[in-house]
């Protein structure tokens, strides 16, 4: 018994972790001011691309009206950047370039899209999810809106939420095989077929003329993410399958310090995708979207970031040079990721207009013939 309770009183009376906190904030939290937040940046980020396609969806639209109303005179420029809602045509169009090596001519803003967004996750992990996409900026905020309005969001049990993670995957893996299995000649076929050719147009449609079975999904849909969490994001995304496969090789992750660590679970209980980040040196999982939920929420300085493997230096709890040493030149901040995006997607799109290649090569009578009849051509 005296064992036992000598034991017990080793455990209770140990010694707490030393806390040391990042300077200039409050509890542990930077100030949403702060240019060091990276929620901040990231939510600017998202309002940018939100804009960003707003505008792109209205320019087609008025660019699709010129067509559709035969007015005279020259159409408004056609917004290539709308063709990133067309990541079939993307895969497709990609599928195409690596057997032939040679660039199509129909859809290439979408093919080179699709290659961007694929640099994004190999690079920065999945962070086009949390940070670009606009439905994943839709899905965030209906989320935060039901835990607002409830008090909580409904989290499936394990049993469930694996299963139901499966699908976005069984998703994927039918896409893939479908394209991949595709002969480069059937897709040049496909490409240059009356539907193939106004696809995004087709897609437009889709939400002018949606019908009550598509519009009643919606609504489910987004009625459930506003209940649980990233719903069609977590469940039923088969793009953002893609992009997690690949962000498993990105150099860079979220990786845990545990000499900094104090152990406080913080940054598990605010994370979207509930990885266990206070358990594991580094977040290889397929579903973190490099969101830095948990880096904002962590209180202990360089204990938790976005980063890449720490520096060989020997450290303990308390010596908090020797772990910023660990870090540093190694973790990205909120700007250097926004910054790092921007590069990627600049400079991308900046390479495909200089080469010639990212407007689609379809002569203006094509889409003056096959516009005004869109809603007549069926699939081949």
């Amino acid at each position: 018994m005296a064992e036992k309770t000598t034991d017990k009183t080793k455990f209770w009376t140990r010694s707490k972790k030393v806390l040391f906190r990042c300077a200039g904030t409050v509890n542990g939290i930077l100030s949403w001011r702060d240019w060091r937040n990276a929620t901040t940046w990231r939510h600017s980020a998202q309002i940018v691309f939100v804009l960003l396609n707003i505008y792109l969806c209205a320019a087609f639209y008025l660019w699709v009206r010129h067509f559709e109303t035969g007015a005279t005179g020259a159409p408004p420029m056609r917004p290539e950047g709308v063709e990133g809602w067309l990541p079939i045509a993307g895969l497709m169009n990609l599928k195409y370039t690596l057997v032939t090596w040679e660039i199509p001519q129909t859809h290439t803003a979408a093919m080179i899209l699709l290659v961007t967004f694929l640099l994004i996750a190999l690079f920065l992990k999945k962070s086009f999810c949390s940070w670009l996409c606009p439905v994943g900026t839709l899905s965030e905020m209906l989320w935060r809106l039901g835990k607002r309005a409830f008090k909580q969001n409904i989290y499936p049990p394990r049993w469930l939420d694996i299963p139901l993670r499966s699908l976005k995957y069984v998703l994927m893996v039918v896409f893939l095989y479908l394209v991949i299995t595709m002969p480069a000649e059937t897709i040049a076929a496909f490409m240059i077929t009356p539907y193939g050719t106004i696809a995004d147009v087709k897609m437009l449609n889709f939400f002018r003329f949606i019908g009550a079975t598509a519009l009643i999904t919606i609504i489910v849909l987004m009625t459930l993410s506003v209940v649980i969490p990233n719903f069609w994001c977590r469940y039923l995304c088969p793009y953002g399958a893609l992009l997690g496969w690949l962000s498993l090789l990105s150099p860079f992750k979220v990786r845990r310090d545990a000499d900094a660590c104090i152990d406080c679970g913080k940054c598990a209980k605010v994370c979207p995708a509930r990885l266990p980040m206070d358990r594991k040196p580094c977040i290889r999982s397929a579903e973190c979207t490099a969101c830095l939920s948990c880096v904002e929420a962590c209180p202990a300085r360089d204990a938790l970031q976005f980063s890449l493997p720490p520096k060989r230096i020997v450290a303990v709890n308390g010596d908090s040079d020797k772990i910023a040493r660990r870090w540093r030149r190694r973790k990205l901040s909120g700007i250097a990721i926004t910054i790092a995006l921007l590069s990627i997607i600049g400079c991308s799109i900046g390479a495909a207009r200089l080469t010639g290649y990212w407007h689609s090569q379809v002569p203006e009578w094509v889409y003056q013939e096959l516009i005004p009849r869109a809603q007549m051509l069926g699939h081949p």
